[in-house]
């Protein structure tokens, strides 16, 4: 079910300026996202796609218009708060894991709440809770060279899951894994849907975005489709538990 409006673009616009010259990335994209909704993002290399995921990440700010994240404009916010931001409302999935190789999964996943002060009994406590969403609490004291691929990432979802965000983004997270396991993966994706979590997904692969219900299509800074479809269902992850 899709709820209020979790993101807002109005006319946002990104220039960078390489030496003498101005590289418009995005070019006057207004875009409204609701929570709960599974949005793919597709497009060519210099697309905008990626400048468009950092933006809606907080991790960059437009040159041009205003970006609204539940309802409070962040366009202009300094660094230290954009960073608070992203710590409270927004978790991210990589197309590398970018785990710690010589930590446990449970270490991994509670990275997040370190900067955030959360004590160490409650960060153990929210890894644990967050390793079982993912069908992971039997792997939770394995190194990643422990792991599989599939296992590594699902491991990362738990990480983005720890801060228990209301938007999750996904860059390419399938793009390291076979075809079985990127099914287990979106099977997850549609579960966080279901439970009212936002994701958003960058991807090249036409076959991944068949998985969510909304799909966006960029070309040279612009948004040049926005469709609504049937999803394709997943196959059920075998991952998913009901945390205890």
């Amino acid at each position: 079910m899709i709820g209020e409006t979790l993101i807002q673009l109005d006319e946002v616009e990104k220039t960078y300026r390489m030496g003498g010259y101005e590289v418009r990335a995005l070019r006057g994209v207004s875009l409204r996202i609701g929570s709960g909704e599974f949005t793919a993002i597709m497009g060519a290399s210099g697309s905008g796609k990626s400048t468009l995921m950092n933006l809606l990440g907080c991790l960059d700010r437009p040159t041009g218009g205003r970006y609204l994240l539940e309802g409070q404009e962040v366009s202009r916010l300094p660094v230290e708060r954009l960073a608070e931001i992203r710590n409270r409302t927004i978790g991210f999935v990589f197309q590398g894991f970018n785990l710690l190789p010589r930590t446990s999964a449970r270490e991994n996943v509670e990275l997040p709440l370190l900067s955030a002060g959360v004590s160490a009994a409650e960060r153990r406590a929210r890894a644990t809770e967050a390793l079982a969403r993912v069908g992971l609490s039997d792997r939770a004291a394995h190194h990643p060279s422990e792991l599989s691929g599939g296992q590594q990432q699902r491991v990362a979802i738990a990480r983005a899951l720890v801060g228990r965000p209301s938007l999750v983004l996904a860059d390419e997270p399938t793009g390291n894994l076979d075809s079985r396991t990127s099914l287990e993966v979106m099977a997850l994706f549609q579960e966080l849907r279901r439970e009212g979590i936002t994701v958003v997904l960058v991807t090249h692969e036409p076959d991944i975005a068949e998985f969510a219900s909304r799909v966006l299509s960029m070309r040279d800074g612009l948004l040049v489709s926005d469709r609504r479809r049937e999803p394709r269902a997943a196959a059920p992850a075998p991952a998913l538990e009901v945390a205890g």
